[in-house]
């Protein structure tokens, strides 16, 4: 492999983590539109980073405190990394289809920062849900959960944006969709890497990919109908029912 060609994964995997978390990249990975079509592919990659960051905290405070301490302590860890993107987007979209049944008015909820019951509420339960279904895991069992369900989560929002319109016009969008063209590349790519991920696993983690894609057909669907396709905040709601659903499957089976 040519050193032209990698660095520019080496580029299109930093752009998403420039894009995804709050960690640093090197200046030079610069930022575009083409670009962040391209980085696509490195978005599930982007999890596995995230859920390895969360896993290290967990095995390591767990040597310290109980099971549900290091598991509150790894969730609180990955919310910082990623500056609370993911759940942001859930509150809005709770708040925007929760709040009214007419499409434009849902929009409009979605755009307002401020949280209302339905996000308050959405986001809770959200936090619960992980909480509840990591702790119940064996710690080395729960680090490996992290990271193939922050892998596979966003591998959802990948699909959904290849397979939806965006809904918001540009000029009255607070910010343009992130990414504008999905290649079959980037679609092969990220499945591959949850594929990678989930092999330690065994077959018992499929059945969490299973919860986690029917979690994904169905938002789709819901989106579609509400909607007619899917917003920023979506996308971010997504990576959180699909996480959910990854952890409540891979619960499941074991």
């Amino acid at each position: 492999m040519s050193e032209a060609i990698v660095t520019r994964e080496a580029r299109r995997l930093l752009a998403a983590v420039q894009y995804f978390t709050r960690l640093p990249v090197p200046g030079w990975v610069g930022h575009s539109q083409s670009l962040l079509d391209d980085a696509a592919r490195y978005f599930p990659a982007v999890g596995v980073l995230v859920g390895s960051l969360g896993a290290i905290v967990l095995l390591g405070t767990g040597l310290l405190w109980a099971s549900p301490v290091a598991v509150a302590l790894s969730m609180i860890a990955t919310v910082l990394i990623t500056g609370a993107f993911h759940e942001d987007g859930l509150a809005d979209t709770a708040d925007g289809l929760g709040g009214s049944l007419e499409r434009e008015r849902a929009l409009a909820i979605m755009k307002d920062s401020r949280i209302g019951v339905f996000g308050a509420a959405a986001l809770l339960l959200a936090l619960l849900l992980k909480f509840a279904t990591l702790s119940a895991m064996q710690p080395a069992t729960a680090a490996l959960a992290l990271i193939a369900g922050h892998a596979t989560s966003r591998l959802g929002g990948v699909l959904i944006m290849a397979t939806l319109p965006y809904v918001r016009d540009s000029v009255e969008s607070r910010s343009k969709p992130i990414v504008q063209q999905i290649s079959a590349a980037s679609i092969t790519i990220g499945a591959l890497t949850v594929i990678a991920v989930l092999a330690p696993s065994g077959w018992r983690a499929v059945i969490g990919v299973l919860a986690a894609a029917v979690a994904t057909v169905l938002w789709r669907r819901y989106l579609l109908r509400r909607l007619g396709g899917y917003t920023g905040d979506c996308l971010g709601a997504i990576q959180q029912i699909g996480e959910c659903a990854f952890y409540l499957g891979w619960s499941a089976a074991w």
